[in-house]
C-alpha cells in the first residue's frame, strides 16, 4: 500500500471517529432530522384539529348572527337596530349626568322625531351617592282609540366604570325600544302605546343597593301616579340585556305571571322557544318601580346569559357580544305580544 493512501485511509478514519465523538457528546446535533421532525408534527397536528380550533382563531361565520329579512320578523329591522346600538356605543361610556349622555339624549329626540314620534322630555335631578344629579326621561306617546296605555321600556345609561359602553347593558335595549318606535309611531291601535327611555337605572356605586339605583322609572312611576296616568297602564313590558350571542331569555320570577305567559307563549309560537326558555332567575330592575304601584309588568332580560358569557358590567360589553339576529328574535316577539295585548 502506497505512503498516500495510507495518509487518505489515516485521515478518513480520523473524521469518522471524531464524528462519532461528536454526535455522542452534542456537539453536532443533527438539525435537519429535528426540523424534518418538526415540520411532520406540525402538518400532522394542523391537518388533525378542527377548524375552529386553529391557534389563529377563524372568525365565527357572520350568518349566524345576521338578522332575518324585516318582513320576516313582523318588520322588525334587527340589523337597524344594531346600527342604533353602534351609534350609542360611539358616544362612549354614557353615565347619568355626563357630556357622552347629553349627546345621547339629544340623538335620541332627534331619532324619535324623525320617525314622526310625539316626545316628552322630563327633566330632574336625583340624589345619588355622587350628589345630586340632572337626569333626563323621555316617553313617546302614541294615541289609542281608548285611553287605556300600553307602555314598553328601556333604560339608555351606562354604569360609571371605566371604559364602560354597555354595548348590550343600555345600548342593546335602547336600539331595540327606537326600532320599536319606528314601527309604531304611524299607527294607532286599541289602545295607546307609551315607549320609555329611562336614565339613571344603573347604581352610582359599585354595588346595586336601594335607593341608588332606578332614578328614571321611580320618576316616571311616582309621576304617573300624580297625575293619574298610572292606572291607565294596562301593561309595562321592559327590555334590558336583549342583544347577546348565544341569547337565552329567562322568565324573570318577580314578573307578572300573565304577561310573562304571553310573551313566553308568543315566542314558541315565533319559533323561538330556545331563546325564551321555561327556567325563571330573578332580576331587580326598572319594571320594580311599577310592580310596586300595583301595575302589571315583565322584565325580558338576559342577565344571566350576560354573567356566564363574562363581560356583565365589564369593560368587554362592547359591539362583538351583541348580534343583529338576537336584536331581530326580541324584537318581533315584542311587536307580536304588543299585538296581542291590542286585541285583548
Amino acid at each position: 500500500m502506497s505512503t498516500a493512501r495510507r495518509i487518505a485511509i489515516s485521515v478518513l478514519l480520523l473524521l469518522l471517529l471524531v464524528g462519532l465523538l461528536s454526535r455522542r457528546l452534542g456537539l453536532i446535533k443533527p438539525i435537519y432530522v429535528a426540523t424534518a421532525r418538526v415540520d411532520e408534527e406540525a402538518v400532522a397536528a394542523a391537518t388533525a384539529r378542527p377548524p375552529f380550533m386553529s391557534a389563529v382563531a377563524t372568525p365565527q361565520s357572520s350568518a349566524t348572527n345576521d338578522a332575518p329579512a324585516a318582513d320576516k320578523t313582523g318588520g322588525f329591522d334587527g340589523k337597524r337596530a344594531y346600527d342604533l346600538v353602534a351609534k350609542q356605543v360611539a358616544f362612549g361610556p354614557r353615565p347619568s349626568g355626563s357630556p357622552a349622555i347629553a349627546q345621547l339624549q339629544n340623538f335620541l329626540e332627534s331619532e324619535l322625531k324623525s320617525y314622526g314620534c310625539t316626545v316628552e322630555v322630563d327633566n330632574f335631578s336625583a340624589d345619588t351617592p355622587a350628589g345630586r344629579v340632572a337626569m333626563k326621561n323621555l316617553l313617546v306617546k302614541i294615541p289609542g282609540e281608548k285611553p287605556s296605555v300600553i307602555l314598553l321600556a328601556t333604560h339608555y345609561d351606562t354604569k360609571r366604570l371605566d371604559n364602560f359602553v354597555g354595548a348590550d347593558d343600555g345600548g342593546s335595549s335602547t336600539g331595540l325600544m327606537l326600532e320599536m318606535a319606528r314601527n309604531l309611531c304611524t299607527k294607532r291601535g286599541r289602545y295607546a302605546i307609551w315607549i320609555a327611555f329611562f336614565d339613571g337605572e344603573e347604581a352610582v356605586r359599585p354595588q346595586w343597593q336601594d335607593p341608588d339605583n332606578r332614578y328614571g322609572s321611580r320618576q316616571m312611576a311616582a309621576k304617573f301616579a300624580a297625575s293619574g296616568d298610572l292606572k291607565k297602564i294596562r301593561a309595562l313590558i321592559l327590555a334590558d340585556i336583549v342583544g347577546g350571542r348565544g341569547l337565552i331569555i329567562q322568565r324573570e320570577s318577580n314578573s307578572t305571571k300573565e304577561l310573562k305567559d304571553l310573551i313566553w307563549s308568543t315566542a314558541s309560537r315565533l319559533g323561538y322557544g330556545d331563546v325564551f326558555v321555561a327556567e325563571e332567575s330573578e332580576s331587580s330592575d326598572d319594571h320594580d318601580s311599577f310592580l310596586k304601584r300595583g301595575v302589571p309588568a315583565v322584565d325580558v332580560i338576559a342577565l344571566t346569559s350576560a354573567i356566564n358569557a363574562g363581560y356583565w358590567h365589564t369593560p368587554q360589553d362592547t359591539m362583538d357580544k351583541i348580534s343583529p339576529r338576537s336584536l331581530a328574535i326580541v324584537g318581533h316577539v315584542l311587536l307580536e305580544s304588543v299585538k296581542q295585548l291590542q286585541s285583548k
